[in-house]
């Protein structure tokens, strides 16, 4: 199907290809989006200019909007201010985005990519980090500046927690709210996509007692750097040198490694320990295991730099 009049897929260019129009009009009916009135910038118009924004860095909405429009010389293309556009996103609210980002979230994960999967499970990974937001009243009434011995932030944040599938770097899910709250709690939100045959990798921040049972209760593996102040029980040695333990509820396989990190300024080298749900090292090797766990750096550190460059156009669709 080809949508009618000046806002048509070939106008609005690739993202009709990847996000049809069909699928956005049915997430405005269904979230009470359409609206009743014929306006200079219907519903579905202002979803796809959210969309190129937050693809957009650094150019605003009206810019956005210069750029969807540009190629539509000789149509009556109706003339739109910046405040028209802000108007535009208040009417339309956060349900059909929150919506649309449930229909098109997953691990887009093509069979033989890079990184995809481990021992036949989906490699994904947990990690959460802070982002700037307008500084408006009202931002600043949900989520106050930071503050520390030093000074003041310098705008509002909001802590974001992902779960990012490793191969693809695509977002699985996210949570995001005030940095009053740690990353653990909006983790627990994400635990509805965890499921088996999936391996999650976690950092030291996500490894209560209380979240570990959350993620094995879900079916789903884990792999977990413990803070190096942590001592777990050994229940029973294995000839690879990991050892059998419990933390909270669940049983884990710690494995113990020396890892030596070079940089231009030197060379370090520490201990760290690792606890994962699969106990058998015959079928998962400590030192794949800790291979693996590499990954983190390598997918989920990359992914956020990726989300950073351009954090202050995403978060303006968000906020």
């Amino acid at each position: 199907m080809v949508a009618e009049g000046v806002f048509a897929p070939g106008h609005l260019g690739e993202l009709t290809q990847i996000v049809p129009f069909e699928m956005v009009d049915a997430v405005l009916a269904d979230s009470g989006g359409t609206g009743h009135r014929l306006r200079k910038l219907p519903a579905r118009v202002v979803v796809y200019v959210l969309l190129a924004a937050a693809l957009s860095g650094q150019i605003g909405y009206l810019a956005v909007w210069r750029k969807l429009t540009g190629s539509l010389e000789g149509l009556p293309v109706p003339e739109i201010t910046a405040t028209a556009l802000w108007h535009a996103r208040t009417r339309l609210g956060s349900r059909p985005l929150q919506a649309l980002f449930d229909l098109l979230r997953g691990p887009v994960a093509a069979p033989g990519a890079t990184g995809t999967r481990w021992a036949g499970m989906l490699v994904c990974a947990i990690d959460g980090t802070c982002l700037d937001v307008p500084d408006s009243p009202r931002c600043r009434a949900w989520c106050p500046q930071g503050t520390n011995q030093y000074a003041t932030a310098g705008y509002p944040q909001i802590r974001l927690t992902a779960l990012v599938a490793c191969g693809t770097r695509a977002i699985i899910d996210a949570a995001f709210g005030p940095c009053t709250r740690g990353e653990t709690v909006y983790g627990q939100r994400l635990m509805r996509c965890l499921h088996a045959n999936m391996i999650v990798l976690l950092d030291r921040g996500f490894t209560s007692s209380t979240f570990l049972d959350a993620v094995a209760g879900t079916s789903a593996d884990f792999l977990a750097r413990l803070s190096a102040s942590r001592r777990p029980p050994v229940l029973h040695r294995y000839q690879d040198g990991s050892f059998l333990s419990q933390i909270g509820q669940v049983k884990v396989r710690i494995i113990e490694c020396e890892i030596t990190i070079a940089t231009a300024t030197g060379r370090q080298t520490g201990i760290y320990r690792l606890a994962t749900t699969l106990l058998n090292p015959d079928q998962h090797p400590a030192f794949e295991l800790v291979r693996l766990y590499h990954e983190r750096w390598v997918r989920h550190e990359v992914a956020w730099s990726e989300w950073n460059s351009q954090r202050e156009d995403r978060l303006m669709s968000v906020t």
